[in-house]
């Protein structure tokens, strides 16, 4: 059992010296400084905190409520607009492309397949080739 604990605390150090892991932190440490960005995620969280207090009143004002749901929606698109925020989630999304494959070799594996030679992601094909990137 050790041994497994110890290879999965090396495939955590293998991970953190990848490319894309290292691109994710420098997108997160720039969103953190991002004065405007961090401000509109200030202004997301009030009307988030505004409109739980409103739903949780026994006689909430619907009329409140969709005010509260149209600035959370106008807050999250500038939120979602801002060049280093869309930086930030291509680069998770990459990161997280490595650990689905990574987490699917494993369940693969744990279902008796060969873990050098499995593919979770030929795993995700639909049959349907105009979602594909190629047959596997």
């Amino acid at each position: 059992m050790a041994d497994v604990i110890k290879i999965a605390r090396e495939l955590g150090a293998a991970l953190q010296e990848d490319e894309r892991y290292k691109a994710l932190m420098q997108a997160r440490k720039v969103n953190d400084e991002d004065e405007a960005l961090q401000n509109l995620i200030g202004e997301f969280n009030m009307i988030m905190l505004k409109a739980q207090q409103e739903a949780e009143k026994e006689d909430k004002d619907e009329a409140k409520m969709q005010v509260y749901n149209q600035q959370y929606m106008d807050a999250y698109q500038k939120i979602m607009e801002n060049e280093n925020m869309r930086a930030y989630q291509a680069a998770q999304t990459e990161l997280e492309s490595v650990v689905n494959t990574v987490n699917g070799i494993i369940a693969m594996s744990l279902n008796g397949e060969d873990p050098m030679t499995c593919d979770p992601d030929a795993q995700n094909c639909t049959h349907d080739c105009s979602s594909c990137g190629g047959c596997h």
